[in-house]
């Protein structure tokens, strides 16, 4: 966690070659999304968006989204949340490799 204020959150993260994160939604809040590293399959809503370092997107509040990790290399990026909620239960998700629906 880089930031956790009343009015944003900002986080650092990896996805591992062949991983991909959950595929979901936040009622509460929207992100915006810059690659430091990597290239990657970011799936927003039905749209299929290939990304590379430098690359960045947005993802609406209500928005349902995934990144993957097609590669061999990390892919990193800085996540930054707004909105007016960030817990972890504005999580809603839809399918997770990592056994979390």
């Amino acid at each position: 966690m880089l930031a956790d204020e009343p009015t944003h959150k900002v986080k650092r993260i990896v996805v591992y070659p062949g991983k991909r994160l959950s595929l979901q939604k936040h009622q509460r809040r929207e992100e915006h999304w810059f690659f430091l590293s990597g290239r990657a399959l970011v799936t927003r809503d039905s749209e299929q968006v290939a990304l590379k370092k430098g690359d960045s997107l947005n993802i609406p509040r209500g928005a349902l989204h995934r990144i993957e990790n097609g590669g061999e290399e990390n892919v990193i990026l800085i996540e930054i949340q707004t909105g007016d909620y960030f817990g972890e239960d504005d999580i809603e998700r839809f399918e997770d490799d990592f056994g979390r629906v």
